[in-house]
């Protein structure tokens, strides 16, 4: 099969309701979707999102990464052999001059494609032999302490057994006592810092939180070196999500004993099989970067890979996040619970149709 077309749609997803971060409210997600077609029609979907959750010029950034792409695979002659076809391909995206987002985007596209051409699921590429269950938290964004309450005695109502607060504000520590007088004693909760904090209020915060009862703190200081203090002074695990983007962070990770774990995103490492390669130096879960259904689709079927290879760090995975959107760019409803099954169908099982909130293909 060789590439026939190389095609970016722009993406804005609505949220149902504002969506606070440490860094801001956002009242919709931008991103880019990806579609390689095959000679023979077969289209393979990807998507594209920047770590930057505004957009803007970060966004710009990613698509002239996908036509940089594009121009390298116009043509390219897929090999018989799936994970070769995927890592020549990848090289030469690679060889243009591509980031970890476009990366990323061209590797979830192709394992759709080639997963559809060998009449296999995502899954299987991947190296898992069967699927799994993959259980995922729900997440509350940085919400005042009575919002925060609502929105966990709803997902303790919808099953769900994890739930992740988004931190960084000075109410931090109100909500998440909230969150657990609204959840009850037995959901596991953890909170995500994205950084904003440093060591000394990490550790002032984790402290005050200790009669709750926190399963872990994502990246609750900035950088590694702030984690490694943060981890020697508290006895709540630290998982990295910022401060592990490659191989070698991770490793570094490791060498500094300052994580427990670490969360992924597929565009933040640059997609699935590199996921797959920090996952084997360092436990890891993966987390969506408030991606497309196409993309929490592709975490699922990583998280399929890394749980059947037992590499997985035996936690939940932060890929509910479809039911943050409005409208999605498919059916999204296997996406939304409290469990992923993630099924057996070619590809990743998902099929976008151009659309809103699709726009017209820019190529």
């Amino acid at each position: 099969m060789r590439i026939a077309s190389f095609e970016v749609f722009p993406v804005a997803l609505p949220f149902r309701r504002p969506y606070a971060t440490a860094t801001g409210t956002l009242t919709r997600r931008e991103m880019l979707l990806v579609r390689i077609g095959g000679g023979d029609g077969t289209p393979g979907w990807g998507d594209a999102v920047p770590l930057s959750l505004r957009g803007g010029p970060a966004l710009e950034a990613v698509a002239a990464d996908l036509y940089a792409c594009a121009g390298v695979l116009d043509g390219f002659v897929l090999a018989a052999d799936a994970t070769a076809a995927a890592q020549e391909a990848l090289s030469a995206c690679r060889r243009a001059g591509a980031g970890p987002q476009a990366i990323s985007a061209v590797d979830i596209a192709l394992l759709d494609l080639l997963g559809k051409r060998d009449g296999v699921p995502a899954w299987r590429l991947l190296g898992a032999s069967a699927p799994e269950r993959i259980a995922c938290n729900a997440t509350i964004g940085a919400d005042d302490a009575a919002d925060a309450a609502d929105a966990a005695a709803k997902a303790v109502r919808a099953g769900f057994g994890t739930i992740k607060v988004k931190a960084g504000d000075g109410r931090d520590v109100d909500r998440i006592r909230s969150v657990r007088a609204a959840a009850g004693p037995a959901p596991r909760l953890r909170i995500d810092a994205n950084g904003c904090w440093d060591v000394a209020v990490a550790l002032e915060r984790l402290h005050a939180l200790e009669a709750v009862g926190l399963e872990l703190a994502e990246q609750p200081g900035a950088t590694l070196a702030d984690l490694a203090a943060i981890r020697s002074g508290t006895e709540v695990p630290v998982v990295a999500d910022e401060s592990v983007t490659d191989v070698a962070e991770a490793e570094a990770a490791v060498r500094l004993q300052a994580i427990d774990a670490a969360t992924l995103k597929l565009a933040k490492v640059g997609g699935p099989r590199a996921a797959l390669a920090i996952d084997s130096i360092a436990p890891a879960y993966l987390s969506s970067a408030l991606d497309s259904v196409v993309g929490v689709a592709a975490a699922a079927h990583t998280a399929v890979a890394m749980e059947s290879r037992g590499f997985a760090a035996g936690r939940a995975h932060g890929l509910a996040t479809s039911p943050l959107f409005a409208e999605n760019v498919a059916d999204d409803s296997a996406f939304r619970g409290p469990e992923i099954d993630i099924g057996s169908e070619p590809g990743l099982g998902v099929e976008p149709t151009p659309g809103s909130p699709m726009r017209p293909a820019r190529r």
